[in-house]
């Protein structure tokens, strides 16, 4: 536990809040006000001259998550500037997200070569699958459930996303360097364009410039976005929120030469074990 550095500033729990319904005062017009993010939100109440309109404008502040959300008669306002017409795209199953449109991923625009090699990618994993249950062994499974935990749960959550993205904790320069090496080989990109897009995320939170913004419907917000980089890069403007993993020539090394590591291990998994190992192992 002496590897781990207690971030300088602990910031305490936020409490969830449960939706609060309240009924204005000439009974004509239901709102709900809500807070986002765990944190409480302030209304500012403004009638038109056509009266029983009640708008709640509500912020909800979080650490990294920032969100605006206009509620009129129980409705986001979002649902109605989204169509006038009344015509839009519903939410989002189980989710209170009204999409404002369908994003065109496949059809209808240019795909990069960036794009082309991303979706090579995924679509090359989900064929090897296929071979899964015809090379198990155990020794392949015990080696999947490993590389799912190293590459995982210590590359991905616990350096990408809490060490790089958040800076929850510091590590030693080392250990830091050893768990993002680790995420390098899960196959979800580099740490500085991995972090730069999450850090994004977290600052336009399901807003037009989130780069996985709900808003363009679930199938975007859940995996499309990964195969559209022109996208991110006209909603944020490209990875210019990584200044502090920029300067180290560790991540930009790993940047350039990002594809390189995962083919590596690839090509170990096969030496070590054949084609049972190169399954599982890729494919965990």
């Amino acid at each position: 536990m002496a590897l781990l550095a207690s971030p300088l500033l602990k910031s305490k729990p936020l409490p969830f809040s449960p939706l609060h319904k309240t009924t204005s005062e000439n009974k004509s017009s239901t709102w709900i006000a809500f807070n986002l993010c765990g944190r409480k939100t302030k209304s500012n109440n403004i009638y038109t001259k056509h009266a029983d309109l009640r708008r709640g404008f509500l912020t909800g502040l979080n650490r990294g998550c920032n969100r605006t959300v206009f509620v009129v008669n129980g409705v986001s306002e979002g649902a109605t500037r989204a169509d006038p017409e009344g015509k839009n795209f519903g939410r989002i199953l189980l989710s209170d997200v009204v999409v404002k449109r369908r994003k065109r991923v496949f059809r209808g625009r240019k795909w990069s070569s960036l794009d082309i090699g991303t979706a090579g990618v995924v679509l090359a994993m989900h064929l090897l699958s296929f071979f899964a249950p015809f090379y198990f062994n155990w020794v392949a499974f015990w080696v999947a459930f490993g590389l799912y935990v190293v590459t995982g749960l210590l590359g991905i959550t616990l350096s990408f996303h809490r060490n790089l993205s958040h800076r929850s904790f510091k590590l030693p320069k080392w250990l830091e360097y050893l768990f993002a090496y680790c995420g390098v080989q899960a196959l979800q990109g580099n740490p500085i364009d991995w972090v730069s897009t999450h850090r994004y995320h977290h600052q336009y939170c399901d807003s037009e410039r989130d780069p996985h913004s709900p808003i363009e419907g679930f199938w975007f917000s859940h995996m499309s976005w990964l195969f559209d980089t022109d996208s991110v890069n006209e909603r944020c403007g490209g990875p210019n929120n990584v200044g502090d993993l920029e300067k180290q020539p560790f991540y930009r090394f790993l940047q350039s030469s990002y594809i390189l590591h995962p083919i590596a291990l690839g090509v170990l998994l096969y030496a070590l074990g054949g084609f049972p190992f190169l399954v599982w192992g890729m494919v965990s």
